[in-house]
């Protein structure tokens, strides 16, 4: 009798353990708050190293470097099953944002598995503590390892989240991820709850589990761990410090589950059920060896026909064959026909043999009716016609002109074939291929894809020069439906050479073009809304228009480009030369600008409030009535730069050097040391409340106009 004493005290010292808790609060409160903390503890310690990790990745004295690739991996695993839109490319961050980032993930889940084991070898987190809540298996002892993977993992986590997935993914709302989040609160909050037929509404995970959460500042209570009424009843009738003793501390043999029983006292049963799995096995794989054979048989009989049928056709088509025309141009479409690979090569290496023009014209027709599958066979004859024509010409045994007609014929097909099957080309493969003009040789071939949807064509590195592709689109919403999700069909246009190529009022939004070369293109109006530009080349490109919000220019040039009225808010242009270029008008409003060069430039009435041009260069830029309201624009190299009416109010201005600024042009004598205030319509910059403290160079007249102007600088009056 003396051992449930000894339990008794135990609980006596856990609750002096605890002096702090109110007493007040109920228990279901204090498991909520002590939740509440588990969770909190948790996510800050992830989005504490990510918001530092952001921070750095804006600050311009930081080198950059790739984002590393376990972080690559582990946003594109995210994204998946949320439906998040992902950019497969590489984009740069500062060297410890990889390290922060990476942090971001590792706290979290070395923070959870502390939780965790804490939780079962003591059955208290420290939230849980300083709540006074405890979680103890039917002994009353802590729950261990496996009980609290299985709470947690399953019943608390995977349970209520499972559920609020399969809801929202097949829902109108999806993919909004707040309708998803609301969800998930809902089914935990559900599931926290508790089960209304079970005794003190147990909540599922302890359910699954055998826990129970027990209020660690009272002595355990012997009814609140009864799980049968065989105990209850032994509480009940038996001497109440027995029961506490053999609930609490006598280990309880837990009952095996009904249907094992029944298995148990039946062995016959279980023969029953081996025969019976076995019988089904043996007569499955009968039947499926049959079908499979079956198609076998089938396949080899469809190779067999075909391949008869193609040696047929290519005896006709022999040069020594007496067949006309008209029987020659019949085989070629009945070859088009065979579902077979050797086919679809004949017909592309007739295409480069043929002379008739009718015959060729047959060909491309041929090559049309096979449609995609033809593309493979093509791009590989369209590589080794490239090849052929840089040869040199003492080395070649064909002249030069009828490389470059057999190269044209296999472009012209191409063309036909993306133009036809516009929207059923996602994943086509034309990388490297030589579909645009080559400035060593004319070629009276060119590429035209006006108003063709090209979603989820690999173009990378391929010769696109001078093509046409007015209101095409490169990107579709993939099998799902729906915009801006993980499957979307997004072209790659990586290192693609799109020298002077028409782009005007195509949909280029999300779409891979790092190091892309589109010097001298139009793209008015184009969407290049989040699209990947790294190192991309659009010197004297026409942007006129365009949208190019969130887009990430990271080092590209830009150099004379016609940014006129073009939207690039949120634009990621770190590094990016910009020098002489015309940006009338234009928005950048919380774009990152650090480290860019606008020497030259022209930003009349362009919108640059909030952004970050920390480190810019703005050298001799016009900035006539530009909005500037908030922006970071330390260090910035204004020497020469015209910033009358411009609007600098809650500019950061410190290490700015404004040598030969003009603030507001003056009529008077350039001698006069002092400035009037201007009249009404004059133009000058509004620099009221602005902070030049720490401007370099500035002089006496800038001072002057400053200081009447409400600017703050130490030398004013």
């Amino acid at each position: 009798m003396a051992t449930p004493i000894v339990r008794r005290s135990t609980n006596q010292s856990s609750r002096s353990q605890v002096p702090g808790v109110p007493k007040s609060l109920p228990l279901v409160t204090r498991r909520i708050a002590a939740w509440l903390s588990e969770i909190t503890l948790v996510v800050a310690s992830g989005l504490l190293p990510l918001g530092i990790g952001v921070y750095a990745n804006s600050r311009s004295d930081l080198n950059r470097v790739p984002l590393s690739p376990i972080l690559g991996a582990t946003e594109r695993t995210i994204a998946h099953p949320l439906a998040l839109p992902v950019n497969y490319g590489t984009r740069n961050v500062a060297w410890t944002t990889n390290f922060l980032w990476t942090l971001a993930i590792l706290a979290p889940l070395t923070l959870s598995c502390w939780q965790l084991y804490l939780l079962a070898k003591t059955g208290s987190t420290i939230p849980k503590r300083w709540f006074g809540v405890r979680v103890v298996n039917s002994l009353g002892q802590p729950p261990g390892l496996g009980a609290i993977l299985l709470r947690e993992g399953i019943g608390r986590w995977t349970v209520p989240i499972s559920i609020a997935y399969v809801l929202w993914r097949y829902s109108l709302v999806f993919p909004n991820l707040v309708v998803f989040t609301g969800l998930v609160s809902v089914m935990i909050l559900v599931e926290g709850i508790g089960l209304p037929w079970q005794q003190g509404r147990r909540a599922l995970h302890d359910w699954l589990a055998g826990t129970y959460t027990i209020d660690a500042t009272k002595p355990l209570s012997p009814s609140l761990l009864n799980e049968n009424k065989q105990s209850q009843s032994q509480f009940m009738e038996g001497d109440e410090e027995e029961a506490i003793a053999s609930i609490v501390m006598t280990p309880e043999i837990s009952q095996p589950p009904q249907v094992w029983q029944r298995i148990q006292q039946n062995p016959n049963l279980i023969l029953l059920l081996v025969a019976l799995f076995s019988m089904g096995t043996v007569l499955a794989t009968l039947v499926g060896t049959q079908i499979y054979v079956q198609i076998q048989q089938n396949e080899r009989a469809t190779e067999q026909r075909n391949g008869e049928q193609f040696l047929a056709l290519v005896k006709r088509l022999n040069p020594n064959s007496d067949a006309t025309n008209k029987e020659r141009q019949t085989a070629i479409l009945a070859l088009s026909t065979l579902d077979d690979p050797q086919a679809i090569q004949f017909i592309v290496d007739l295409l480069t043999k043929e002379t008739d023009p009718v015959l060729l014209g047959t060909i491309q027709q041929a090559l049309v009716n096979v449609g995609p599958k033809a593309i493979p066979d093509l791009k590989h004859m369209n590589l080794f016609l490239a090849n052929e024509l840089d040869v040199d010409k003492n080395k070649s045994q064909q002249p030069e002109e009828l490389r470059q007609k057999h190269l044209s014929i296999n472009q012209q097909a191409i063309n036909k074939i993306l133009t036809v099957y516009s929207g059923q080309t996602n994943g086509l493969d034309l990388d490297r291929a030589q579909l645009g003009q080559n400035g060593s040789q004319k070629s009276s071939f060119n590429l035209i894809l006006d108003k063709v949807d090209l979603s989820g064509v690999k173009f990378k590195s391929a010769n696109l020069n001078q093509a046409s592709f007015k209101g095409s689109n490169f990107r579709g919403p993939g099998e799902d439906g729906r915009w801006d999700t993980d499957d979307d069909w997004i072209a790659d246009l990586s290192q693609a050479q799109m020298k002077q190529a028409n782009l005007t009022d195509a949909n280029l939004s999300r779409v891979l073009m790092n190091r892309a070369d589109l010097s001298r293109a139009t793209l008015k109006g184009t969407n290049l809304s989040n699209a990947r530009l790294i190192g991309a080349n659009l010197s004297s490109a026409q942007l006129a228009g365009a949208n190019l919000n969130g887009a990430i220019l990271e080092n590209a040039s830009l150099t004379g480009a016609d940014l006129g009225q073009a939207n690039l808010n949120e634009a990621e242009l770190y590094a990016a030369h910009l020098g002489r270029v015309i940006a009338i008008g234009t928005q950048l409003s919380f774009a990152n600008l650090t480290r860019t060069d606008w020497q030259g430039a022209d930003l009349s009435g362009a919108y640059l409030n909030h952004a970050n041009l920390s480190n810019a260069n703005l050298s001799a830029a016009r900035l006539t009535g530009t909005i500037l309201r908030g922006a970071n624009m330390e260090n910035v190299n204004l020497r020469n730069a015209d910033l009358s009416l411009a609007d600098l109010r809650g500019a950061h201005l410190a290490g700015s050097d404004f040598q030969g600024v003009i603030l507001s042009p003056s009529k008077q004598d350039p001698t006069d040391q002092f400035v009037q205030k201007p009249t009404i319509g004059a133009q000058s910059a509004v620099v009221q409340g602005v902070d030049f403290s720490q401007v370099k160079n500035l002089d006496p007249k800038q001072l002057a106009y400053i200081c009447t102007q409400g600017g703050i600088h130490p030398n004013c009056p």
